[in-house]
């Protein structure tokens, strides 16, 4: 593991990564900024192409440690970027994105282009496209695109985009960083936010001050689900069982613990799901605000099976309702790279995850009432997946037709 410190739309970005980390998987899993498109990973279809220092650079083939202390720009940074803004524009006119997997680097190609080429025709254009593949749209719309943009700059020039233009000749051509917080978080890099799984260095009083997104809802950085449970014994008592890993793994259905030392644990998380099926063999670790009550599991892991990665910060807050009476109140944060990422979007799913925080939180709460003797092994929380899938697909039929809650 090195520690790798890049300057990320604007701003710095440091985690620790393998020495042998992509950029794209630097961007994506470490800096959680999912903009940037892994297709092919071998340089070849130009999906992951970012900004480097200002010049166009293919992510998946280029170790994020050999771009230390270097100016990164990814589709999350061009908000302010004038030339941006009217491809953007000129992208919609003409039709020219369809699934949208290609359009980051396809965006960033066409942003060197108007840059470097003012006086490109149609046929150089075609020639500086073509290292970005695009499967829906016959290249027709794109390439009217960026021909358009190169037109209108030529018929009226603009002050902006000639600075950008010098900047570019002198090796200086990243995108303007925005100066100010923008309305729509999904394109907001939120650095200090972003951490190395295994490694945090995120502060976890600075994510209780941003209020919590809707259930379900994207941010950037992956999809985010809001949950909670009520539990009948004293927030210390809670509190006490919530840090303790190995007690908090035993609860978890599917979940166990093969090593633990301190605050970190590795383990394997086994998910069966309708037709999902995975065993996740990673690593994790507690971040803890005894003085708060509230807590940030931060874990990692990969499918043995479908390869799959993922990525999850869980964050628990203790509530104490009454002196009996506690409220957990848990947010998961998650991200999956690979074939089970389909799943991550479905609704289905997120009420599956909602359900598990349930049977969580009766977990917790028949074990606060029964503690394992001293000395004695924890027993696994048993798991049903057959149960499980019925019961979530009986709620949301039952919602369908107004039935239930």
């Amino acid at each position: 593991m090195v520690q790798v410190t890049l300057e990320v739309n604007g701003k710095r970005v440091s985690h620790e990564a393998p020495a042998r980390m992509h950029l794209g998987d630097f961007l994506r899993d470490q800096a959680r900024l999912t903009g940037t498109h892994l297709g092919c990973e071998h340089g070849v279809c130009g999906a992951c192409t970012v900004l480097v220092d200002g010049a166009p650079v293919r992510s998946c083939i280029s170790f994020a440690v050999a771009c230390e202390g270097r100016q990164v720009t990814t589709i999350e940074g061009y908000d302010a970027d004038p030339v941006m803004q009217r491809l953007r524009a000129a992208f919609t006119k003409h039709h020219a994105l369809q699934c949208g997997y290609c359009t980051p680097g396809m965006l960033a190609t066409s942003r060197d282009i108007v840059l470097r080429l003012p006086q490109a025709d149609e046929s150089r254009v075609r020639v500086e496209l073509s290292g970005n593949l695009c499967r829906c749209t016959g290249y027709m719309g794109i390439v009217a695109a960026v021909m358009s943009v190169l037109a209108d700059l030529r018929a009226q020039p603009d002050a902006a985009v000639e600075a950008l233009r010098t900047a570019q000749a002198q090796g200086r051509g990243a995108a303007p960083a925005v100066e100010k917080p923008l309305a729509f978080a999904g394109f907001t890099p939120t650095a200090d936010s972003a951490t190395q799984s295994t490694h945090p260095t995120t502060d976890p009083a600075a994510n209780s001050a941003k209020p919590a997104a809707p259930a379900g809802k994207k941010e950037g950085r992956g999809s985010q689900i809001d949950g909670g449970f009520q539990v009948p014994f004293p927030a210390a008592d809670v509190w006490a069982f919530m840090v303790d890993l190995p007690a908090l793994a035993s609860c978890l259905p599917g979940a166990s613990i093969e090593s633990h030392e301190g605050d970190r644990v590795k383990g394997r998380v086994a998910i069966k799901f309708g037709p999902m099926a995975a065993a996740f063999n990673g690593a994790a670790r507690l971040e803890r605000d005894d003085a708060a009550m509230r807590a940030v599991f931060r874990g990692a892991g990969q499918d043995s099976l479908s390869q799959s990665r993922a990525n999850g910060d869980i964050t628990y807050q203790l509530e104490a309702l009454s002196p009996t009476e506690t409220r957990v109140n848990v947010n998961l944060l998650y991200s999956l790279q690979g074939p089970l990422a389909q799943f991550s979007r479905s609704g289905l799913v997120q009420d599956f995850v909602r359900r598990m925080i349930a049977d969580f939180g009766n977990n917790v709460t028949a074990r606060l009432r029964q503690p394992a003797g001293q000395g004695e092994p924890l027993v696994q929380a048993s798991f049903n997946p057959t149960a499980m899938f019925f019961g979530v697909l009986w709620a949301r039929i039952k919602r369908w037709f107004g039935r239930g809650g």
